[in-house]
């Protein structure tokens, strides 16, 4: 079955997210979070990972997650591997608990405004499920997530790093409670900015700018080099096709030496034409 392909590279960012198969609980208590800590924890000292920030929800998990040597495919085979066969254990079961595959969305780690976004869509997912239940809703009342240590109401893990995000919004911890709680109410209240501002995480491949899209691009043609093209699909490859296809058809033009302009009154019979369009498709499908 065609997949996405995994962008991996030394200092790459992403949003890591996966959920329970059959969107199925993936803790059956705290000390299944506590063992999923553990785990992750290990995976990060292995793997020489930062985790920025991360939630644990009911049937799926959030992780802000930077590989400075890379390893993001070996290291999440490990991690939901060894989870998985830790859980099993425990409650003596067998089988799958998550579903098919992870979504890692690379972000651009140059622009502090992805560590912000991104930091406060995991922090107030337990917000947004309605998982505190007490007037006035305090974020900090969620112990599974990284913001308790954000703010001091909990020990920070080695493996956790809160300086990028902080700084990402330019605050220390108290400033970083205030704002948070300020986030709080606009998701309570409904924001439709808020929500355009997350609907990229939620749907996107990437998070950044153009030139960031197409340096993903060619890293994903490389990827892809040594793979068969139908082994993959997904936004990413079919953006890869598309600028593919565009430096085959200039490339094309310039052999047969003629313009675009003219290019378009040939008709489809024409042995060019034909050409052109075999090179392109046997090249990008």
């Amino acid at each position: 079955m065609p997949r996405n392909p995994r962008i991996e590279y030394a200092g790459a960012v992403y949003h890591v997210m996966c959920r329970g198969d059959h969107r199925e609980a993936i803790f059956k208590g705290d000390e299944d979070r506590l063992l999923f800590l553990e785990t992750l924890g290990q995976v990060c000292e292995r793997m020489g990972w930062r985790i920025h920030a991360y939630v644990l929800m009911p049937n799926h998990y959030h992780l802000l997650l930077e590989t400075p040597s890379g390893g993001l495919v070996d290291g999440m085979r490990w991690f939901q591997t060894t989870y998985t066969a830790r859980f099993n254990a425990r409650h003596r079961l067998c089988g799958h608990l998550f579903q098919g595959r992870y979504k890692a969305i690379v972000m651009d780690s140059d622009d502090p405004g992805y560590f912000r976004t991104v930091g406060d869509y995991i922090h107030l997912n337990p917000v947004r499920a309605r998982l505190l239940k007490t007037a006035p809703v305090r974020l900090e009342d969620f112990q599974w997530s990284s913001y308790p240590a954000y703010i001091g109401k909990a020990k920070r893990p080695v493996w956790l790093e809160t300086k990028r995000v902080l700084e990402s919004c330019g605050m220390t911890r108290p400033g970083y409670r205030q704002y948070m709680q300020g986030r709080v109410q606009e998701v309570i209240g409904g924001s439709e900015a808020l929500a355009g501002e997350w609907k990229s995480i939620r749907r996107g491949w990437f998070l950044g700018g153009e030139s960031f899209r197409e340096e993903l691009l060619v890293r994903i043609g490389e990827r892809m080099e040594s793979r068969k093209r139908e082994s993959y699909s997904g936004e990413e490859v079919k953006g890869h096709d598309r600028k593919r296809a565009e430096e085959l058809l200039r490339k094309g033009l310039q052999v047969l030496k003629v313009g675009q302009g003219e290019l378009q009154s040939w008709k489809t019979t024409d042995e060019r034409k034909q050409a052109l369009t075999w090179l392109i498709r046997s090249s990008t499908q």
